[in-house]
């Protein structure tokens, strides 16, 4: 069953709003085996919605609309499915009734406008929007169907979740996708290719591999096609033991979870806490760690000491120590590590310090230089120095990565 995605309004394609309709409804599609071939995004034009809807229906067996069903003169969605189906507009009686019940609720007026939410194309499937006063309308032509929804995220996850999925899920009887979402950390991406060449060549027909990099990470997704899943998913697993072999030590995960993730799962399995303390990368770090259901368990605290009074003051780093060596260095590095998880009583903690950029670089110490400390209660300590000569932004995103990833490869 191919299945293409319309997301509708023009707030999408000027960048007013983020389309997270498109990878929710990816994402949930998937899971129960529907395999989504294209997504697009058409403005409020009736003609390129028209265009759009047609080339769809030209090789889709299920088009998944949202968008435009709202009161307003912009909302034109419904007119113009009406025109393509060449149908005429009824009031659905269920539709009304909300509606009204929804303003009288509030206490106020319905605007008249707000009727013509009750209207629905002649002969649709009416599914009721129980969250929201826009209906979903399922149309039929030639085997093939159309799904109508709001916009609105909420409104169309409920929907999607209540109605649409249950239905999809028993056309997809018989169809198989399987995924599994490696994380590899440190490995540039053209040379982690070169590595897994002849891996990837004799992987088989059902199995598609896709590289996805950023800042420092490569996940690479394995999908593979058929007709059961379980068969899938099988030829998988047996085909990651040779995936291990070349590129085990870079490999943070087999679960699709973010490096962080990653991190609070193994602080979580040991009963472990970290703290961190963050010159260059301002708290990253900590927030990366906090943005996982759960991170209270496993995060103690964390201090920004951007100043090196705040290094001297918050961290215990000695004023001749920075006077030496400098608030970027091995040393400093290695004494805020050591000063957060004393001040926070933790295992373990991360410090960074560095020259995130544009400027305060020299040729003793460029702009990118950083330097990353992890240690723990039992006096380990883990200092390297890293230069990444990129944009600030990057810079700290890449040097929060790093972190992590030194700590998660410290703790195994």
């Amino acid at each position: 069953m191919k299945v293409q995605i319309i997301n509708i309004g023009d707030e999408l394609l000027i960048g007013q709003v983020v389309n997270t309709n498109a990878s929710w409804m990816a994402e949930e599609l998937n899971k129960i085996n529907v395999k989504v071939t294209r997504v697009s995004v058409v403005g409020d034009i009736g003609e390129d919605i028209s265009k759009e809807l047609s080339f769809a229906m030209e090789w889709a067996d299920v088009v998944l609309v949202t968008g435009g069903l709202g009161p307003t003169k912009d909302d034109i969605t419904k007119q113009v499915l009406a025109r393509y189906f060449g149908v005429g507009m009824v009031e659905h009686t269920e539709t009304l009734e909300r509606v009204v019940g929804y303003f009288r609720k509030k206490g106020i007026p319905m605007p008249e406008v707000n009727r013509g939410q009750a209207q629905v194309l002649d002969g649709c499937q009416v599914v009721v929007n129980e969250v929201g006063t826009a209906p979903c309308m399922i149309m039929r032509r030639d085997g093939k169907m159309v799904v109508s929804m709001p916009g609105v995220p909420f409104e169309m996850k409920w929907l999607m979740t209540n109605r649409i999925l249950p239905l999809l899920s028993e056309k997809s009887a018989g169809n198989g996708i399987y995924h599994k979402t490696v994380g590899v950390f440190g490995i540039p991406e053209s040379q982690l290719a070169e590595m897994i060449a002849e891996w990837e060549d004799s992987l088989p027909e059902c199995i598609r591999l896709a590289y996805l990099p950023k800042a420092g990470i490569v996940r690479l997704r394995l999908s593979a096609f058929g007709e059961d899943r379980n068969k899938l998913e099988k030829i998988v697993e047996e085909r990651l033991v040779g995936l291990r072999a070349l590129v085990g030590d870079s490999i943070f995960t087999e679960n699709d979870e973010s490096l962080s993730e990653a991190v609070g799962r193994k602080l979580k399995s040991m009963g472990a806490t970290v703290a961190t303390a963050e010159s260059c990368t301002a708290g990253l770090i900590a927030h990366r760690i906090v943005e996982t259901p759960g991170a209270s368990e496993w995060l103690k605290g964390g201090t920004v000491a951007y100043s090196n009074e705040a290094k001297m003051s918050e961290l215990d780093v000695p004023e001749s120590m920075i006077a030496e060596y400098g608030a970027v260095s091995a040393e400093v590095a290695r004494e805020m590590a050591i000063g957060a998880m004393q001040a926070y009583h933790s295992d373990w903690a991360i410090a960074t310090t560095g020259i995130s950029g544009p400027g305060g670089g020299s040729d003793a110490k460029p702009v990118g230089l950083v330097y990353i400390a992890v240690v723990n209660r039992r006096c380990d300590v883990m200092v390297h120095d890293y230069c990444y000569v990129t944009t600030r932004e990057q810079h700290q995103e890449r040097t929060a990565n790093q972190a992590l990833f030194n700590l998660y490869k410290m703790m195994k």
